[in-house]
């Protein structure tokens, strides 16, 4: 069959995919695919961090091209365009941090909510917009008035100008940055409260400082690699990008794809008032459960814990839908099927490990709940902290000895060593399957040959040099290293090294997964367990530890998934290196006043366990739980303990990317399957707690966007998949944003919701 010529990109913020190709003289078959695919490059595996797309023909269906990768995405999703309008302007730090101050101190605000959650990035990126188009259309143009002086002024402040996509770009990231510093705070929330101690100002603006910005050294180093290639997409973050584009961009060309975006976000904010307030049952509907209503009570147990999840802690949620776009969000529509394949996979592993683990009394799993979180003494009551706990905020041995260790349930276990494994093979997977196109991607940094269309087109604006990321972390390393010495922390110098080198270490790794597949494998548990064997009985010692290290890790991260979205969106590199820090002081030390203001007036309530509606400690309080948890990591997870398994995890998930690789050179045709072992683990014990109806919402999501319609549909995937994700979170978001405040609980309830929880 003949190949045609690949589509262009528009100014429209994606491709003239949508348009029909010249086909010549062809028959033409519903969904038939006129290219022929070349065969993968050998690897090892079809994922790939070098150039993709030029050594391959693209796929078409019915004219529209097939988004298989990164440099598909490249090519037909985000446009190159760039029309050299400044980024940061008088009005686009105005409105960051603006935007920084609400999303910050509303997040610090629902750390202390009986209904925690956060500000997201889409909502984010809509006020800003909202915000920045109305100064460009109510303020006056500097030509009309006469004064030379006054229109240098109204020109300064950007008045009667057209509010540009770099500066909608600055100010959003200004405004999400403002939570990076928010582990710092939460520390000292946790000494206010259950230890009395109120750190002083050096020890509060020098940890926050050292604590926010540890991290963008690595992500500033490593950009060769997490950054430039056109593999590295940040799948997630990727209907923002698109967003920004069809708002910027040729806006009478996409007046139609912006009707329908308005159209979403409408539909989805006025849908998501039943799941959230009206019709709760919307939240999780299985019909097993509805089944079982009237069959005795050991059955419906049962039932509940394989197909219940609307609740936490209910069960497992198997075949359990949620109709709250709230927990399901655009991730599953941005997702590549690569991710979600491996996701469900790990899905099956979940369903027969926990059954089996709790049917079989491993671990004396009955004597506990299926699901929680909770400590649990031998008997089956829930573990007391007090009574174990000592002066100088250590733990007392004494009376751990009297009391007796703590239990866990056989799902929070799972969990734990489903982390470990998924850590240990996050390693090895990507030195055997990556190792190759790592070396090429950072010699193509190098020579400045990387091929992708948007790093080329970024060449002309200057670089970070890699000094201002060293002076960076010398500078917070100095700062982390002074209060250290003063002793406020209880955490030896060494310690603070020894976390620092563990989150560089594996930093590199979870960037590198998270541009390939747009999520990682969690790795703040690593931090905990290693802090607890190095520091035992020094639960604060064990925060301090774990914020640096694995604010290493998140950091990394954060600034590479801006440094995507700037080189998508051309902002200069050196513009996002200032507002990232800039974005992410002004939010940690607002976070630092509101978390003061609210801890020294709301004490009391906060350390009650069960709070009101209005107030609730249950967030800071499970901290400090998981503290003094780690702090007996010798006694819990060690040599003679009975959950040494989950730091053996570590090693054995070292090996399972062995096994594939083994698998792959005994069956060649496997590596045509995209599995990543450290996907499919950290999927396998991901839901182990909390609310389970959203997994398979998330899986009908992703079957109908990355399987059907990507596939058979193209021109509709590439027009409208990413944009109406979007929508459908802005729409969610907004309506969330204000019930939270109007009857769930974030502000003042009304009598009507104090009537319904009493009742409840």
């Amino acid at each position: 069959m003949p190949n045609y010529a690949k589509v262009q990109t528009t100014g429209a913020g994606v491709s003239n995919a949508s348009e029909p190709l010249e086909r010549g003289n062809k028959t033409e078959e519903a969904y038939e695919t006129v290219s022929e695919q070349k065969p993968p490059r050998e690897t090892g595996s079809d994922e790939s961090l070098g150039p993709r797309g030029d050594d391959e023909d693209v796929q078409y269906v019915k004219g529209h091209p097939i988004i298989r990768n990164g440099a598909d995405v490249s090519k037909f999703i985000v446009s190159d365009r760039d029309d050299g309008d400044p980024s940061l302007t008088f009005r686009s730090i105005v409105l960051g941090t603006i935007f920084t101050a609400l999303s910050s101190v509303i997040t610090m605000l629902y750390v202390f909510k009986p209904y925690q959650a956060q500000v997201s990035a889409v909502f984010l990126q809509l006020l800003v917009y909202v915000f920045g188009e109305a100064w460009a259309l109510c303020t006056p143009r500097p030509d009309r008035v006469k004064w030379k002086w006054l229109q240098s002024v109204l020109h300064f402040l950007n008045f009667g100008q057209r509010f540009t996509i770099k500066e909608h770009v600055v100010a959003a990231l200004i405004a999400s940055s403002g939570n990076n510093g928010l582990s710092g705070v939460e520390i000292y929330a946790v000494e206010r409260l259950f230890y009395n101690t109120s750190v002083t100002a050096t020890t509060a603006v020098l940890g926050t400082f050292s604590i926010s910005l540890c991290g963008f050294v690595l992500a500033g180093v490593l950009r060769p690699l997490i950054v430039y290639p056109a593999e590295m997409v940040y799948w997630s973050t990727l209907p923002q990008v698109v967003l920004y584009q069809s708002l910027h961009f040729d806006r009478r060309a996409n007046r139609d794809r912006l009707v329908k975006f308005g159209w979403a976000m409408l539909i989805t904010a006025v849908w998501e008032i039943f799941p959230v307030y009206i019709m709760t049952w919307l939240s999780g509907f299985s019909i097993f459960c509805l089944a079982s209503m009237h069959a005795p009570d050991h059955i419906r147990t049962i039932f509940s814990t394989i197909f219940g999840g609307a609740s936490s802690n209910e069960g497992m949620g198997l075949l359990n839908f949620s109709f709250d776009w709230q927990y399901i969000q655009s991730t599953y529509l941005s997702l590549p099927f690569k991710q979600q394949l491996n996701s469900w996979i790990g899905y099956i592993i979940l369903y027969c490990a926990m059954l089996g683990l709790y049917y079989n009394n491993t671990w004396d799993a009955k004597n506990f709940p299926f699901m929680s979180t909770s400590l649990f003494s031998s008997n089956g009551t829930q573990f007391s902290i007090s009574s174990v706990m000592g002066n100088h905020k250590k733990i007392d041995f004494a009376k751990l000895q009297e009391t007796g260790l703590p239990s866990m349930t056989s799902s929070t276990v799972w969990g734990y060593l489903t982390q470990n494994l998924a850590i240990g093979a996050l390693i090895t997977h990507v030195f055997i399957f990556y190792s190759k196109d790592m070396i090429l991607a950072w010699k193509q940094a190098r020579s400045r040959t990387q091929p992708d269309p948007h790093y080329q087109a970024m060449l002309k604006y200057k670089e970070v040099p890699i000094w201002w990321y060293v002076v960076l972390f010398v500078l917070a390393f100095v700062a982390g290293l002074i209060i250290n010495i003063k002793g406020e922390t209880t955490l030896p110098v060494w310690g603070y090294i020894v976390s620092l080198l563990l989150g560089a270490f594996i930093a590199p790794f979870s960037c590198i997964l998270y541009g390939l597949y747009g999520n990682g494998v969690s790795t703040n548990q690593l931090s905990k367990m290693v802090a607890g064997a190095l520091h035992p009985g020094r639960p604060i010692a064990n925060l301090y530890f774990a914020s640096w290290s694995h604010q290493v890790i998140l950091l990394s991260v954060n600034l590479a998934n801006w440094l995507k979205v700037g080189q998508y969106t051309k902002v200069p590199h050196r513009v996002m290196f200032g507002t990232q820090i800039y974005g992410t002081l002004l939010g940690a030390a607002l976070n630092y006043v509101v978390m003061t203001t609210i801890v020294s007036n709301q004490r009391e309530i906060l350390l009650d366990p069960v709070g009101n509606s209005v107030w609730s400690g249950s967030f800071v309080q499970s901290l400090n739980t998981q503290a003094i948890t780690w702090a007996l990591a010798k006694e819990i997870y060690g040599v003679n303990s009975r959950y040494l398994i989950v730091p053996l995890c570590l090693v054995i998930g070292l090996a399972v990317p062995f096994v594939h690789w083994a698998l792959i050179k005994i069956y060649p045709p496997l590596k045509k399957v995209p599995l990543n072992t450290a996907i499919i683990l950290t999927y396998a014990g991901m839901p182990y707690y909390g609310n389970t109806s959203w997994v398979w919402s998330s899986i009908a999501v992703g079957v109908f966007s990355q399987f059907w319609l990507r596939r058979r549909i193209p021109e509709i995937y590439n027009k409208y998949n990413y944009l109406i994700g979007a929508a459908m979170d802005g729409g969610s978001q907004i309506i969330i944003f204000i019930l939270s405040f109007a009857v769930l609980g974030a502000a003042v309830p009304p009598p009507l919701f104090a009537t319904r929880a009493h009742i409840e």
